[in-house]
């Protein structure tokens, strides 16, 4: 029996699957393991379950001297809060969770577009505050969704997934930005530079994953090269994007408005965002639902049950 730590809350079901075979401590608190704790729970736990946030950098490895942990199982596609090389270098294992949350974020994805562009939460700020006299014909006018183009920065199964929705349910044109072409099964053009892409489409959405190649891929050059009347939705990760180019260009009115899941430095977001009624603002909700936050726990789970068991991990990184 292994000793395996579960950095945050999980659904229930993740905490039993783990405890019918090994001995699952779960720590109560929702914010993210601190420099200290993390260091501790390498030399004191066989593997760990970490979630975004818990930022294993090989400076916490070097300071935890002799590491017992041997696996991070991750809780999320994502894994730039892990330095994957200093963790192989010491004979630490990493795995994620990709698949199980495409359609969650993709769901995301389009209520972020559509609230945007249909002034949804204006709307609703309005009512709640007592504000709405009755219905007018030109109150809060928003932009048509059906049968405008959109542009996906980053074509993996995220981007496909918004994609079909965008294609098949709103009848709207695909182009997308990618490194290479992509097979899809749905008609979409590529467009070979970010400006080319963020000039011709309606909406610009970003689902590309986090690190240090990506930092700050989305700038003043890409909003600068958006049409006026052009919206960007971002349900990838926050410091993909200069936070501070993005509330310019919206202040600057270079762009119509933004849909934004993930921040540069979240939890904090900037006072600025918060002031603008043009930019829909959610607290990172993009595979927030039971089925999701379920099936990425299993999938972690299931890492963990079979390393420890000698078997092949599922998905690693």
């Amino acid at each position: 029996m292994k000793k395996v730590l579960v950095t945050r809350p999980l659904p229930e079901a993740v905490i039993s699957a783990l405890s019918k075979v090994h001995k699952v401590a779960v720590r109560d608190d929702t914010r993210p393991m601190g420099r200290d704790e993390m260091v501790a729970a390498l030399t004191r736990f066989d593997a760990i379950l970490p979630t975004i946030g818990d930022r294993f950098s090989a400076d916490v490895f070097a300071a935890a001297g002799e590491i017992r942990a041997r696996l991070l199982a991750n809780f999320g596609v994502g894994y730039n809060h892990i330095d994957v090389a200093a963790a192989r270098a010491l004979g630490i294992m990493v795995t994620n969770t990709p698949g199980v949350l495409t359609d969650a974020t993709a769901d995301l994805a389009l209520t972020l577009l559509l609230a945007t562009a249909r002034r949804a939460g204006e709307g609703e700020r309005l009512l709640r505050a007592g504000g709405w006299t009755g219905w007018h014909p030109t109150q809060l006018l928003g932009t048509h969704v059906t049968g405008k183009t959109v542009g996906i920065v980053g074509m993996g199964r995220i981007g496909q997934a918004i994609a079909r929705r965008c294609h098949f349910g709103f009848a709207m044109e695909v182009a997308y930005f990618n490194r290479s072409e992509k097979a899809l099964a749905f008609p979409a053009r590529r467009e070979t530079s970010l400006a080319a892409l963020a000039g011709s489409v309606d909406f610009v959405v970003l689902a590309v994953p986090g690190g240090a190649e990506t930092r700050h891929m989305i700038g003043a050059d890409t909003f600068a090269a958006m049409k006026p009347t052009g919206i960007f939705i971002n349900i990838a990760r926050g410091d993909v994007v200069d936070e501070a180019a993005l509330i310019a260009a919206l202040a600057a009115g270079e762009i119509a408005g933004a849909g934004l899941d993930v921040y540069e430095f979240e939890p904090r977001v900037p006072d600025a965002l918060k002031a603008m009624e043009n930019v829909t603002l959610l607290p990172h909700l993009g595979s927030a639902t039971l089925e999701t936050r379920t099936a990425m726990g299993m999938l972690a789970a299931d890492n963990i049950l079979a390393f420890f068991a000698g078997k092949p991990l599922l998905t690693p990184v």
